[in-house]
């Protein structure tokens, strides 16, 4: 797979995830902006690793609707074209019902949901006007295998992922008609510093042994999927969700 001449945008890609699948599209010829919300020292680390000229550093609050329009918008007109979105950017944060307040709770669900799924969405509108001017995109959202199994410790998390695995298929129709197409990668536990402390813990060899592999996954192993389900050929796969939890999880 090649994306030379390609513009990708990934969100979150100051480290983990993101930062691999930057790295993976800069290796195939793209020019890439990477994305941050607070920690430019990072996202400058992630623009040294990638190969290639051209590269970007670009920042917004995806809780922040106004600023993520900016934020496409300058990457569009700044590098001439937006031809790849690659949502990536989430928070995790653990609040059980049974442990919350109303207080926390009423807090909690808006400031998580605000950023997996209103920030993706919003990110996946404003990128979808610039590629339906110059004639066609791609949109990968990166999801979770929470959004189908459920989070009891991290409700919030899991709602915003299958609402952004909803919100895929919705627009995986609606765009298909001006050659956008959408994929959705929906990770189990990847080694990452968002899931280090939780690996960390004494159950952490019981995670790992959820799957077959006994093993999480490698960000690079999710970076692999997002490259496919933006490159050429992979148009009929529009609308999909690809598992890469290593058989942890097998829905039917």
């Amino acid at each position: 797979m090649r994306f030379d001449g390609k513009v990708v945008l990934v969100t979150g890609a100051s480290r983990g995830i993101g930062r691999e699948i930057a790295r993976a599209f800069a290796g195939r010829g793209a020019r890439v902006a990477v994305h941050y919300r607070r920690d430019l020292a990072a996202a400058q680390a992630t623009e040294k690793q990638l190969d290639g000229e051209g590269h970007i550093i670009v920042q917004a609050d995806m809780a922040d609707a106004a600023a993520i329009k900016q934020m496409v918008d300058a990457v569009a007109e700044g590098m001439g074209r937006l031809d790849i979105l690659v949502n990536n950017a989430g928070i995790y944060e653990e609040l059980p019902l049974t442990e919350a307040s109303y207080e926390e709770w009423v807090d909690y669900f808006p400031r998580i949901v605000g950023v997996n799924l209103f920030g993706a969405a919003n990110a996946a509108y404003c990128a979808a006007e610039h590629m339906i001017r110059q004639g066609g995109g791609r949109i990968v959202n990166i999801s979770s295998r929470g959004a189908f199994r459920g989070e009891p410790d991290a409700p919030a998390y899991g709602a915003s992922k299958a609402g952004m695995n909803s919100l895929g298929q919705s627009l995986a129709k609606s765009l298909a008609p001006h050659n956008i197409f959408i994929g959705t990668v929906a990770p189990g536990f990847v080694e990452t510093d968002m899931a280090a402390e939780r690996l960390a813990r004494p159950d952490g060899d019981d995670i790992r042994r959820q799957s077959p592999l006994n093993r999480v996954a490698k960000p690079e192993e999710v970076a692999h999927v997002a490259l496919f389900l933006a490159s050429e050929g992979a148009e009929f796969t529009t609308g999909t969700i690809v598992d890469v939890n290593g058989a942890s999880y097998l829905r039917t």
